[in-house]
């Protein structure tokens, strides 16, 4: 059976502070004829100019993903794409009154509950879904991220931060909407705080605090955490924002380990241009017997 293209039933606002440039930001999501895509518009900008959510879009920038289109940026998107793409929004239309958007708690649950609240609406043609033919394999260093042929999505995501209490974290997870909801959504973004003294002398993380993002100091965490391995769950988080801007839904299994926005950005590169991803109408995946979040912690 295909599965068809979403939009939202409604529209809803979000407000917050920006976290790299500290600024408030207002943002908008509204619904989208089928096959627009997820577009963000800089409302605030002459003309309202519109930056597709799409590789094609992609700029430099460190610690986020950032969206460009002539002059018109917009930065921070991950989490909401994140959000957009497990909940199976295809369409939305995004409008945004600043130049990143809000950082709100940190994680993605609030899109989650915004979406929720505004509704989800099928559309009359059928989503688009990329298949994982040949694996590819992208490196830097120590640090990768693989595309696996396989029957069903899933993604497996490794971190090792051996000098504080992160420590060693993997995680595997095979993709489900509610379990989304659940268990990685409400991951909130992390930073050593060696590595907030640094970004914010490099002007970044102004936006940064205890109330949106967990810190630890070379011995313990500086408030409580959601989850044990709470900081690998936010990486996966960050992956599936990055590997949204193909523009379809995955079928095979993404595995990374100690990698970033830009090792992301390039594996999803790295799937279109070697032709080893698919594109077709999407079908119904067969379940998983070992579906949910398998993970693993050392500290």
């Amino acid at each position: 059976m295909r599965d068809q293209q979403h939009t939202l039933a409604s529209s809803i606002a979000l407000e917050g502070v920006g976290l790299h440039t500290g600024l408030p930001v207002r943002c908008s999501l509204h619904p989208a004829p089928a096959g627009s895509g997820r577009v963000f518009v800089r409302v605030d900008q002459p003309g309202s100019p519109e930056i597709p959510a799409r590789l094609g879009s992609l700029a430099p920038a460190p610690l986020c993903t950032l969206l460009q289109q002539g002059f018109a940026q917009v930065q921070t998107v991950e989490h909401l794409l994140a959000a957009l793409y497990i909940l199976g929004i295809d369409n939305c239309r995004i409008e945004v009154a600043g130049p990143e958007l809000p950082l709100l708690d940190g994680s993605a649950l609030p899109f989650v509950q915004a979406i929720a609240q505004a509704g989800i609406l099928a559309q009359d043609q059928p989503a688009q879904q990329g298949v994982i033919r040949e694996p590819v394999t992208v490196w830097a260093g120590e640090a990768f991220v693989s595309a696996l042929p396989h029957p069903v999505t899933r993604f497996t995501y490794g971190i090792d931060f051996a000098d504080c209490p992160i420590g060693q974290q993997w995680l595997s997870w095979r993709e489900n909407r509610a379990d989304f909801v659940q268990s990685i959504a409400p991951a909130r973004t992390f930073a050593r705080q060696q590595d907030v003294e640094r970004a914010r002398q490099q002007g970044l993380i102004q936006g940064g605090s205890l109330e949106n993002a967990i810190v630890c100091s070379q011995t313990e965490w500086l408030g409580p955490l959601r989850f044990p391995d709470e900081p690998v769950r936010h990486k996966l988080i960050d992956l599936l924002g990055d590997l949204s801007l193909l523009g379809c839904r995955l079928q095979g299994h993404i595995v990374a380990y100690k990698a970033g926005h830009a090792l992301h950005h390039r594996l999803a590169e790295q799937l279109l241009q070697s032709g080893s991803l698919q594109v077709e109408p999407a079908q119904e995946q067969p379940r998983d017997p070992l579906g949910g979040v398998e993970s693993r912690s050392s500290f």
